[in-house]
This record gives C-alpha cells, sequence and structure tokens, in this order.
C-alpha cells in the first residue's frame, strides 16, 4: 500500500518520480535550485521575515484556539504587553462545550473569550457552532496562507494553506508582533497514484500512510506536500480527511497540489477569491518520498494504543488471538497500572471480534461525506438494541444544516444512532466514554492511553480503534461485530451535493477583527487566575528526578491529562494537580517537596530547613564547588525517553514549571511543539542518550547553566551527588535561536516581554 524511498528524489513536471541515485540520466538537475520549487518552500518563504532561507522568522495570517488553550494565551499575552490583536484571532469552544464539569468553570471561560474577542478584536465562536478545524476551512483558510493553531491537528494543506499546531506560547508570540522561529525544514513528497475502492475512506488511506512512517521518524519536523495524479480522483472532502491524521506522524506541517476541486470547495464557500493553483515547479527536489497507491489501500484500523498500530481489517480478523494478545502485551506495559487486567480476546465471541461503542466525531470524522456514506451505509437498518451505541457529531453547523436537508440525519437517527452537534469531546476523553473494559470504535484522531476518559488510577479502564467511518457504520449495521466496509453488499451511495449556508455564522459569530475596544473589561470567573510569578534562571541549579518514564514514547495526554481535568485549564496551580496523575501519581507531592527549596530561597530563607534531604547534598557539592543559596535554584525534573507525543498543549510543560520544573531530560523529543513548550515556559530541554547515571529520586547539580545558556553551550557537565559523593555526566542540548536563550534565561515568555519593556 505504501513505499518509503530511500533517499531524496526529484518530481519532473509534477508527475515523473527519479531517485536522486538516477538523477543524472535527467540532465543537470541542481538540488540547490530543485528544493527551491516545491510548494512547501514557496510559501514559507513569502511568510519569512528573517531574509536567510535556512533560519526562519515566520509570521502568520491568522490564528486560532479553542476553550483549553485560549485563556492562558491570552492571559501570557496580556502579562506580555499586549494591546490588540494583530492579526485575525479565532476562538473556538468546542473542547469544553459541555459545560458539564467543575461548575460555570467552563462558561466562564466562554464569556472570557468573547470579552477579550471584545477588548482585543478577535472573532469568536459560540459552542456548539463548529470545531476549530472545521471553521476554519470553512471560513479562514485560503491557498498559500499560513495558519498558526493552539491544537495539534491545525491542518489545511488540503485546501492549500501550511497549517501548524503549536504550545500557546507560540501563539502569543504571535499576538506580540514577534516571530515563529525554525530551520527551514526538509519536504517530503507524499505522492498519490491511483484511485481508493468505493469502500476506502480517508482514514483508511490516512492510517496507512501513519503506519509506515511513525515508528521510524520517517517524516518527523518535516513538511509533507501531497503530490502525484491520484490526487484528482479525491474530492476535497477526502482530502481534508486524510491532511488532518498528517499530526500523527510528527511532521511539522502539510501542503497540498491544488485543482479546480480547490477551486470549486472555495466557490462553494463564497471564498473563490482565496483559491490560487499550487503546484510544484518543473523539477522539486524531495528529502524523501511516501509512495501511495491508493488502489491498494484497504480498509484499516488502529488498535490501542497508538494511531500508528495499524492492521488491516481483514488482517486483523483473520489472526484475532494472535493480534490481540500482542496488543493486550503493549498496551499493559503503557498502563503500567498492577490494579488493571487489559483484556481484549474477551470481546472475541464464536471466532468474531465485539465492539462496544462507535464514534463518527470531529475535524476528521464529522465531515459532509463521511456522515453523507454513513447514512446510506445504515439506510433501513438498524443498531440493535444491545451493547452497541453509535454516536455521530457533525463537525458544523453549516453542516448539520446541509445532512438535515438531504435526509441523512433521518436515516442515521432512525437506524438508532445519535446525533449531536460539533463538538471535540469524543477525541480527547470529555464524551461518549465507553464503559470498563470497553472497547470503541472512533473516526477521531487519536487512541492514546485514557484518551477515551477512562481512569486506571480509579480501577476504570477502555479502550479505543481508529477506524474510517464507512468501516463503523458496516459494524454498526452488523450490530457492533467488527466489519470491514468492504463485506458490504448492495449499498447504493447517493453521493448528495453539500450545500453550504453560513447563515448561522452570520447570526453567531462574534467578528471585530480591527476593532478592538479597549474600554471593554474582561470578564474573569473565579477560576481564572494570573500565571504565578516564575524566578530567572539562576547561576547553578540543583534538580531532583521527580519522576522517570521508561515507555518508548511519552504523550502529551501522559504528561496531562485531556478529558474533564481540562476543565481547570485557565487555573495554573490547579491543573497542576493533574499533573501525570495517569501515569506517574507520584509526581506531583515529589515536586512540591522539592519545590519548598526553591520557595525558601526566594524568601531568602535556608532550603535545607525547608527541605532536610537537600542538606547532605548541598554538603557534597561545598566540597568541589563554591555555591551558596544566592547562586542556587532547587527544583525537579523528570526523564522519559521520548516525551511529547501528540497534543500542543503547553499545559504540559506550564504545570511543570509552576510545581518547581526546572528542566527535561530524553533521549529525544517527540515533537518541536513540546521542545518549544519547554522553551518558552523557561526550562532547560536537555538531552542524554546512553545508560541512565541517575535514578529516580537521585539529584542532578549541574554548575554554571545560565552561563552556558547565555554562551550557547551544547554540552552540560552535571554530576548526580549521591550518598556524598559525585559522579560527572554530560547532558546535551539542540540549537536554540537567541531569542530562546533568553526566554530561559529569564524564566519564561511573560518575564522575557516583561524585560524587553522595561
Amino acid at each position: 500500500m505504501v513505499e518509503l524511498y530511500n533517499g531524496g528524489a526529484y518530481l519532473l513536471n509534477g508527475s515523473e518520480l527519479v531517485k536522486e541515485a538516477d538523477a543524472a540520466k535527467h540532465g543537470n538537475l541542481s538540488k540547490a535550485e530543485a528544493r527551491k520549487n516545491t510548494i512547501a518552500y514557496g510559501i514559507l518563504q513569502a511568510h519569512n521575515t528573517s531574509g536567510d532561507p535556512d533560519k526562519l522568522k515566520i509570521k502568520f495570517d491568522c490564528m486560532a484556539s479553542h476553550d483549553i488553550t485560549y485563556v492562558g494565551i491570552i492571559q501570557t499575552a496580556r502579562a506580555s504587553g499586549m494591546e490588540k490583536f494583530p492579526i485575525p484571532y479565532v476562538l473556538t469552544n468546542c473542547h469544553n462545550s459541555l459545560c458539564a464539569v467543575g461548575g460555570t468553570i467552563n462558561e466562564d471561560d466562554h464569556m472570557f473569550g468573547l470579552s477579550a474577542a471584545k477588548k482585543y478584536g478577535g472573532i469568536y465562536v459560540p459552542a456548539h457552532q463548529a470545531v476549530i478545524h472545521q471553521f476554519m476551512r470553512e471560513m479562514m483558510s485560503g491557498c498559500g496562507k499560513m495558519i498558526l493553531g493552539s491544537d495539534s491537528h491545525t491542518r489545511y494543506g488540503a485546501l492549500g494553506t501550511m497549517a501548524i499546531g503549536e504550545g500557546g506560547g507560540e501563539l502569543a508570540k504571535q499576538l506580540l508582533e514577534q516571530t515563529y522561529d525554525v530551520n527551514c525544514p526538509q519536504v517530503v513528497a507524499v505522492y498519490l497514484t491511483g484511485k481508493p475502492a468505493p469502500f476506502v475512506g480517508p482514514q483508511d488511506v490516512a492510517l496507512a500512510i501513519i503506519g509506515a512512517v511513525f515508528e521510524n521518524g520517517y517524516v518527523k519536523n518535516k513538511v509533507m506536500e501531497f503530490v502525484g495524479d491520484g490526487i484528482s480522483n479525491l474530492n476535497a472532502e477526502y482530502r481534508n480527511g486524510i491532511d488532518v491524521m498528517t499530526t500523527e506522524t510528527t511532521c511539522l506541517s502539510s501542503v497540498w497540489r491544488t485543482d479546480d476541486v480547490i477551486r470549486e470547495y472555495y466557490k462553494a464557500h463564497g471564498r473563490e477569491d482565496d483559491f490560487k493553483q499550487l503546484a510544484p515547479g518543473s523539477a522539486a527536489y524531495y528529502d524523501g518520498v511516501v509512495y501511495v497507491d491508493l488502489s491498494t489501500v484497504k480498509p484499516m484500523i488502529a488498535m490501542p494504543f497508538h494511531p500508528s498500530n495499524t492492521y488491516t481489517i481483514d488482517e486483523l480478523n483473520a489472526n484475532l488471538d494472535d493480534i490481540l494478545a500482542e496488543v493486550e502485551k503493549k498496551g499493559a506495559k503503557q498502563i503500567d497500572n498492577p490494579n488493571i487486567d487489559f483484556k481484549l480476546r474477551n470481546k472475541v465471541v464464536n471466532g468474531k471480534l465485539y465492539v462496544d461503542q462507535g464514534v463518527i466525531a470531529g475535524c476528521a470524522g464529522g465531515t459532509f461525506d463521511n456522515i453523507c456514506d454513513v447514512a446510506d451505509i445504515l439506510n433501513g437498518k438498524s443498531i440493535g438494541a444491545d451493547d452497541f451505541a453509535l454516536s455521530v457529531y457533525p463537525s458544523s453547523q453549516p453542516t448539520f444544516i446541509s445532512l438535515v436537508e438531504n435526509g441523512a440525519i433521518v436515516k442515521l437517527m432512525a437506524a438508532g444512532a445519535t446525533v449531536r452537534s460539533a463538538f471535540c469531546g469524543p477525541c480527547f476523553g470529555a464524551g461518549d466514554v465507553p464503559s470498563n473494559n470497553g472497547m470503541s470504535i472512533r473516526h477521531s484522531t487519536r487512541n492514546f492511553p485514557n484518551r477515551e476518559g477512562s481512569k486506571p488510577g480509579n480501577g476504570q479502564i477502555a479502550s479505543v480503534a481508529l477506524m474510517d467511518a464507512r468501516s463503523i457504520a458496516a459494524t454498526a449495521a452488523n450490530k457492533g461485530v467488527l466489519t470491514s466496509a468492504e463485506e458490504l453488499d448492495g449499498i447504493e451511495f447517493t453521493k448528495p451535493k453539500y450545500f453550504f449556508n453560513k447563515t448561522v455564522y452570520d447570526n453567531r459569530v462574534y467578528r471585530s477583527f480591527g476593532k478592538a475596544d479597549p474600554s471593554v473589561e474582561l470578564k474573569l470567573g473565579p477560576n481564572i487566575t494570573d500565571w504565578p510569578e516564575m524566578s530567572a534562571l539562576p547561576e547553578n541549579i540543583l534538580l531532583k528526578v521527580v519522576s522517570l518514564i521508561t515507555d518508548p514514547v511519552t504523550t502529551t495526554d501522559e504528561l496531562i491529562p485531556s478529558g474533564e481535568t481540562s476543565s481547570y485549564r485557565s487555573n495554573p496551580l490547579g491543573l497542576a494537580e493533574f499533573t501525570l496523575s495517569r501515569k506517574d501519581p507520584d509526581y506531583v507531592p515529589r515536586a512540591k517537596a522539592i519545590q519548598a527549596a526553591q520557595k525558601a530561597i526566594l524568601n531568602d530563607s535556608c532550603p535545607s530547613a525547608a527541605v532536610p534531604e537537600v542538606k547532605p547534598v548541598m554538603d557534597t557539592i561545598k566540597t568541589k564547588f563554591d555555591v551558596n543559596r544566592k547562586v542556587m535554584g532547587i527544583g525537579s525534573t523528570i526523564y522519559a525517553v521520548k516525551p511529547g507525543d501528540g497534543s500542543a498543549r503547553e499545559q504540559a510543560a506550564s504545570c511543570q514549571k509552576v510545581l518547581g520544573g526546572w528542566a527535561n531530560i530524553a533521549k529525544e523529543y517527540a515533537t518541536k511543539r513540546y521542545r518549544s513548550n519547554l522553551i518558552n515556559w523557561g526550562m532547560l530541554p536537555f538531552t542524554f542518550d546512553g545508560e541512565l547515571p541517575f535514578e529516580n529520586g537521585d539529584f542532578i547539580f549541574i554548575p554554571q547553566v545560565a552561563k552556558g545558556i547565555a554562551e550557547k553551550a551544547s554540552k552540560f557537565k552535571a554530576y548526580v551527588v549521591k550518598n556524598g559523593d559525585m559522579k560527572e555526566f554530560e547532558l546535551t542540548m539542540g540549537e536554540l535561536t537567541d531569542d530562546e536563550r533568553q526566554i530561559i534565561l529569564d524564566g519564561c515568555l511573560i518575564n522575557y516581554n516583561r524585560n524587553k519593556r522595561k
């Protein structure tokens, strides 16, 4: 289905792939010049303000945030001196729109968002109107534009828009008219050819690609550029469905060749002026190729607990016992809870796998075409009156209106499905949480551990497998028996035309970009608090390792759980109480215990008196170094092999910071966005490759760390201080921009901007 090239390749005239090793046969091809002929290069350079094509300083055309992230971003920018939104900034309310947890705090945040849109000149989309990415597709995308979002699935490449999902600090920088700084990324061609079979949907294609590229990091921090004749065989919604899932490959961004199909999409949405044809030049060089024959893609399933854990549904059904046993083994290791007995084989009855729930939702699943095909599959059928349940969430009110008008909603409801308003909750554990030991199949974006809302600490466990809406519908028609859509007979897809009706947006979306009103008071509910004061980086730091995670990958959801905990997102200290709660419940008390030493230093008192275990450690350090509390910082660090896969939520870093975290140590960072989050909160993004010289609970002393940062050091001497001894080892740090170094030295982005204004 998917082939990865070993090395780079040229694309000639948009159609002919030539491996780099064979380039000499095609004349005098210049790699340096051909690199400039990718679509991605042209868009990046058009937004680059640095004057250096290799060291980019990007200014975006517009931004988007949802109601888990926008309060913290605006609070950060406000504390840093922001007076108005300098670019269009869309605030959507699609993550905590149920307002069911924590009393008034969710709706309080929504009212904060509306007041901020009025005060600073923003665009406010009320709850239930649209999920963030559908609104951006419908109303804000544009060929050649760049959009920054505080959600990792900020992807509109199929519409010719290069979009990047980042942590809140990067959005705050744009609000402060600063730049997004990144080395010019490599570009990988995703060459699509052929035509998918009728029952193969966009999620099937996406999962096939993710399964091929995630584990080997083939596209990590690179741009995926979709080219090839196969694009012409896909409509706009199909392309969007593949594109939004590129986040799960860990790529930086994506962009597609555009054509008349995309022109018609913009025309249908009343924005034909936002279309322009994008295509690579006559000879474009790519740093790799993902070659996808769409005609060979089969209905897919990503088993718990990652979108890359992929199989064809046929393969799974033919080897149920073996595959489920392997999934159980891997899953138990990821859950790492002796009180949880994670089982899937008990769902096999008479050789068939029964699932408990189906969900089609969000930016990936809730699109018009997906739901129309599901309605056709379920037309005249019943999902049954037993355990299995099916929920469908159209991605926006305009989508919902069109589905009502063409009768698709009637077909779904008559079959027994429940149809709900636009909501991202099922994708991150705030809606349709299965029962204990339940298994849910979902056309959504992620299936990380506990992402569906279960709580292993309370003895609750459930799991999610990702599938395309068509195979979910086939399973629903089969009363919960896992079924590939290819097994369906006699289905006639009606493929109704989509009619975009933006009347609901005209009536409900508040728009005031360019019309900031400083007289408006922000509505600050009782849970909305300012960021606590944060110290500048001291000359020397003493870190206690308070969590040591050896899983191959640690997701953002494991660092700071999603679901109902996100209701506390506007209270930094309140949310911090949930840090690592589902992965390492002892993290918070350990971090707080050592943080007491730093608080003592700030109060000019003895840290050893506050935390007695510090005294013998400091005594040992003083045998070799002339240090005292005036030149020391004491705090915590975590070690994880590869942290930060998944969500862009900056809280994964900020929660550690407000609990006294000074650093992370990792073999590598899963994504650029997580590393950026650490930096923007003044945390040191150390790396270490090799057998660990420290254990959980050990102290690590790093002398002259501030000097090293200031002098652009890439290597730092560190010492494990234990039992009266100091064992030296070396920490490393990747490239930092001058601004990033200063942010770390100042202690966080807020301090950095405050200091600039002095």
